[in-house]
This record gives C-alpha cells, sequence and structure tokens, in this order.
C-alpha cells in the first residue's frame, strides 16, 4: 500500500503543475498578441514623428514638382522662341536625335525609385534652381536676337520659310542634306538638298519673295531649274521641272506657283529637288520650314530625312 502511494505522488505532482504551465502560456500568449495589436494600432512617439515628417517631406515635394512643371513648360516655350528666332537669321541649330532619350528616361526612374524623399526633394529644389537660371539665359538670348533682328530691319518676308509643295502630311520627304546612295552610280554622295516625291505637274511654290535670278532650259543633270534670289544672302533652287511659269527677273512674293514638278535632267524618278543658300554655302532646308512646322512636326520631318538612304538625283 506504501508503494502505490509512493507511485500516485509524482503522478499527483505532475498533475498540479501542468495546468499552471498551461495557464502562463495562454498569458504568454495574450500578452505577446496585445504587443502585436498595440504595435500596429497605436504609433509610438518617434513612429509618430517620424510619419509626421514624411508626410511633410511629401508635401514639399508635390510643391515643388508641380513648381518644376511649371518652370519646365516656360523653358520649353523659351527654347521655341528662341530656335525660331536663329531659323529666321541662321541656319537653326539642329535638335539632338542621336541621344537614347528612352534609355535615359528608363535610368532616371530607376534613381529615383531607389532615393529617399528628402535626396528627391534636395535634387529637386536644385533642378528647380538651374531650370529658372538656364529660362533667364535663354530668355535674354531670345530678347537680344529680336532686339537684333529690328535694330538690323532684317526684312523676314525674304528669307525662305515653307515648303516648296504641298506636303502637309509630311510624307512626301524622301532625303535630307546629309551622304546618300546616288541612284546612277550606286555610291555615297552628299546631297545638298531636300526631294519631293511628288507626281509631275505638282504645283512649286516660291518659299519667300525675291526676284528671279536665272532659268535652266537645257537637259542638264538638273534639268528644267530655277534659282530666285531673296536678298540678304539667300537664294533658293528647284530642280528636274516639267513647266517653269516665270522668267528672270520677275518678282515673286511667298507662295507664288513659279512652275510644276517633273522629271527632267538626271532623276530616277517624278520629284523635286529642292535647295537653300545662305552666303554661297547650301545649308539644309528643313530648318527653313518654320512658318509651317510646330516643334512635333520638326521632329518627325527631320527622322524621315534621317531614314532616307537614296537620292533621286
Amino acid at each position: 500500500m506504501a508503494h502505490n502511494d509512493n507511485i500516485s505522488a509524482p503522478k499527483r505532482l505532475k498533475q498540479r503543475i501542468i495546468p499552471h504551465l498551461l495557464k502562463g502560456l495562454v498569458w504568454v500568449g495574450m500578452i505577446v498578441a496585445w504587443h502585436i495589436i498595440l504595435t500596429l494600432t497605436v504609433d509610438m512617439p518617434r513612429e509618430r514623428e517620424l510619419r509626421h515628417s514624411t508626410d511633410q517631406l511629401r508635401e514639399q515635394y508635390d510643391i515643388l514638382s508641380e513648381r518644376y512643371d511649371s518652370l519646365s513648360l516656360v523653358m520649353d516655350n523659351v527654347v521655341a522662341r528662341d530656335e525660331n528666332v536663329f531659323r529666321k537669321l541662321f541656319e537653326s541649330n539642329p535638335y539632338d536625335l542621336s541621344s537614347d532619350y528612352s534609355n535615359s528616361r528608363y535610368e532616371l526612374l530607376k534613381e529615383l525609385v531607389s532615393t529617399n524623399n528628402y535626396e528627391l526633394s534636395q535634387q529637386l529644389t536644385s533642378r528647380r534652381k538651374r531650370a529658372e537660371d538656364i529660362a533667364q539665359t535663354m530668355q535674354r538670348s531670345s530678347d537680344d536676337l529680336s532686339y537684333t533682328m529690328l535694330a538690323n530691319d532684317v526684312q523676314l518676308d525674304y528669307i525662305p520659310s515653307i515648303q516648296p509643295v504641298n506636303n502637309r502630311q509630311l510624307t512626301l520627304l524622301a532625303a535630307g542634306k546629309k551622304p546618300l546612295i546616288n541612284p546612277f552610280h550606286r555610291t555615297m554622295r552628299e546631297h545638298h538638298g531636300v526631294d519631293y516625291l511628288v507626281p509631275e505637274g505638282t504645283a512649286v511654290f516660291a518659299t519667300a519673295d525675291g526676284r528671279i535670278k536665272s532659268l535652266s532650259e537645257k537637259n542638264s543633270s538638273h534639268g528644267k531649274a530655277v534659282i530666285i534670289d531673296h536678298g540678304n544672302g539667300y537664294e533658293t533652287s528647284y530642280s528636274h521641272l516639267l513647266d517653269i511659269r516665270v522668267k528672270v527677273g520677275d518678282v515673286v512674293k511667298r507662295g507664288d506657283i513659279i512652275a510644276m514638278s517633273g522629271n527632267s535632267g538626271l532623276s530616277f524618278a517624278p520629284h523635286l529637288h529642292y535647295e537653300v543658300i545662305f552666303n554661297d554655302m547650301r545649308v539644309d532646308p528643313i530648318h527653313y520650314f518654320f512658318m509651317e512646322l510646330n516643334p512635333e512636326e520638326y521632329h518627325r520631318i527631320k527622322n524621315i530625312a534621317l531614314s532616307s538612304m537614296q537620292s533621286f538625283d
């Protein structure tokens, strides 16, 4: 009987300990759960301070972003004015079409995503200041050029500024001022004008006011051709014509019909070859369509010209 009492004593001890142990585990679990709930629902003082600081930075970033967008718009307008003035006085500076704009924007986006709000705010402030400085500089440059034009009494009507044929869709352009494959010799040769793929009999316009300097009725490499002297160092040339509607010495206005396009001379297909000459140097005519083209259309026609591989004369 004593032996049975000795065996049951550990069991009774175990039975008394296990309920207390289970209660302790339950309490520990409740404390942990309560701590998690408090952590998720109640901000500590440090967390509240950090959250408030983040909200302020986000508001500041939104304000600066709006300001930066506004300044970018102003700068784009100033750039357009500056380019327009250059096109009126000189051969304009070409846009940089060789840069890989999409890749650079993607790299910039990756950099911005990995940057915290404070650094973004600092960068945006710096860029806004730089944009303001550039806008002021370009505004002064534009104003100086405008003043120079007025001071020198430049006759804008005498500067080539439209396309010589009706090409509103910007699809007729075949070549620009660059080395191209000559269709007759099959070699790369410098091409100093713009070729328009138009049917024979298409109206050809004077691109600025001027006087007819010379005509070519002979079957030369240029075929039937017209050269207009616009003064101020400018001349324009129109080649491979079918029919000429003017004579030497005639005074013409911008938009007057001077000829009909054709396929005369050394011409691979019916087209008009158009050139702009400034101070005895042939320049890129595409920069002289500023009365017709907005910046987006200029980009498009420039890309079409750059993609051309063969001339038509």
